[in-house]
């Protein structure tokens, strides 16, 4: 917010004629704006009407239009003075409007009028014949000191016991992206319910991101079932999350000592072999909310209109943020980068914007891509510094299997796992998927119900083996180019081999 401030005593003191101050809270930029008013008469529009706060001058129900013309035909009645225009996006449309809008731009540009028009906004419009006199400024989310400072002032408002530093430090950096406003509300409804504010209010948190989500129509929320426990194997993939989770956590301490941000990981390989599930997975551990970003739901039919799509998508990951944002099979998201045509053209300049994004983010968006065929992948991807790491998920090992046996078997029919002869499975399972192995239990489950079993034997699991095909025999040739390919690239393993 100082950076800002000072940005707009700048640009004001320089004699920009039109700042666009782009937020929606419309009360954080009121006091802003008097605090950089400097001796300058405020004077104010919106919906309701005109109003002048240094001469108590009010004029309910004038229109913009009266307003303009009245302020442009009276000599000197914009001299030294702020005009803020709220409620202005339908109006931007205006022939009228916009010509003098201009006109008084121009006037402060020949020195005529000593005035900065400030347009106080949630969207953003540029009329053409206004971009070259309009500067659009950002209100910036919430620091990390500012939105410690109020959970600790809400907190000695309403006179609750202080809170322990670690759950202190949770909540700041789960409230980030979330005005004061809606941070004083979730903290009161905490509060009204239970008496008390603690780790089980940060669910409030995360319904109030989704709302957020919903209202953009660009990224879906995923809700969070599954934790690492559900994940079979895949140990060195699940050391290396459990460490940035501890960086994620404790991201000021962390950069204090010297850690980067986290970017993201990019996991490849075999299809059905958890690649998904450690996204949602990841997200679970940062307890933070996954957002998936769909690259269909990017595409718009007018010029500019995708890559508009792809900034908002990016925008809202940042304000949403700390999150896990979720690219499913990466390599046919930026499919036909290079080609020719018009969708070609448009891909290759949304993977312009993803790749400085990746590159040059500082956000605790975290990227989870998942791909099954890096041979399609645009090879700047691959680069280091573009991910943290890059993964590779092979099909399970024997001791892999043995745990998603126990998992999808325990899930299902807890009490029987114990009389299972787990081995005897995992034995017969060689070159099948996580996915594989699901779906034989489930088979099997269900074939047991429907012969009214009393409990799921070994007998009846190895039956729906013998009925499945596994991955390795359906997809054999390319398993082992994609596993030869991982292996020469020299991609991490997944699995603790």
């Amino acid at each position: 917010m100082n950076d800002l401030k000072s940005r707009l005593i700048r640009y004001m003191d320089a004699g920009f004629p039109i700042l666009y101050l782009h937020t929606f809270e419309e009360d954080k930029a009121d006091k802003l704006i008097r605090s950089v008013a400097s001796g300058r008469g405020i004077l104010d529009w919106n919906i309701k009407g005109f109003f002048d706060h240094q001469d108590h001058i009010s004029q309910p129900g004038q229109s913009l239009v009266e307003t303009l013309n009245l302020l442009t035909s009276l000599n000197k009645s914009l001299d030294r003075k702020v005009l803020v225009l709220k409620d202005t996006y339908n109006f931007l449309d205006d022939p009228t409007i916009v010509a003098l809008l201009k006109n008084i731009a121009l006037r402060i540009n020949q020195g005529l009028d000593e005035c900065t028009i400030i347009i106080v906004s949630p969207m953003v419009k540029l009329p053409k014949d206004l971009e070259n006199f309009m500067t659009i400024l950002t209100i910036d989310h919430l620091s990390t000191e500012e939105i410690r400072q109020v959970i600790v002032s809400f907190c000695e408002e309403q006179k609750t016991t202080p809170l322990k530093e670690e759950l202190r430090e949770e909540l700041t950096v789960a409230f980030k992206g979330l005005s004061e406003f809606e941070i004083r509300n979730i903290l009161a409804l905490a509060l009204s319910e239970n008496g008390e504010i603690a780790y089980a209010d940060l669910k409030l948190i995360f319904e109030q991101k989704q709302q957020v989500i919903e209202k953009s129509g660009i990224l879906e929320m995923i809700p969070l079932k599954e934790s690492l426990e559900d994940v079979g194997g895949l140990e060195n993939l699940k050391k290396w999350l459990h460490r940035k989770e501890r960086v994620f956590k404790n991201i000021d301490k962390a950069e204090a000592y010297g850690v980067d941000v986290p970017k993201g990981v990019l996991i490849a390989g075999m299809p059905g072999c958890g690649k998904s599930l450690n996204a949602k997975a990841a997200a679970h551990l940062f307890r933070v909310p996954l957002l998936r970003l769909d690259m269909g739901r990017l595409m718009g039919k007018y010029v500019g209109e995708s890559e508009e799509n792809m900034r908002k998508a990016i925008s809202l990951a940042e304000a949403i943020s700390p999150c896990v944002l979720w690219i499913d099979e990466l390599e046919k998201a930026f499919a036909g980068i290079g080609g020719d045509g018009g969708g070609a053209d448009i891909t290759t300049r949304l993977f312009g914007t993803f790749l400085t994004w990746l590159q040059e983010k500082k956000s605790l968006a975290f990227v989870v891509a998942t791909a099954n065929n890096i041979e399609k992948m645009p090879p700047e991807l691959l680069r280091k510094g573009r991910f943290d790491e890059i993964f590779f998920v092979g099909l399970p090992n024997r001791k892999e299997r043995e745990k998603i046996f126990e998992i999808h078997i325990k899930k299902r029919r807890k009490d029987d796992y114990s009389k299972i002869d787990i081995q005897a499975l995992v034995a017969k399972t060689d070159g099948y998927s996580g996915a594989d192995i699901e779906g034989v239990v489930k088979d099997s489950v269900e074939e047991a119900f429907y012969k009214e079993k009393s409990e799921l034997t070994t007998e009846d699991i190895l039956e729906a083996i013998k009925a499945t095909h596994s991955l390795s025999e359906i997809m054999k040739d390319s398993l082992d180019k994609m596993s030869k390919m991982y292996k020469e690239r020299k991609f991490k393993n997944a699995s603790d081999m």
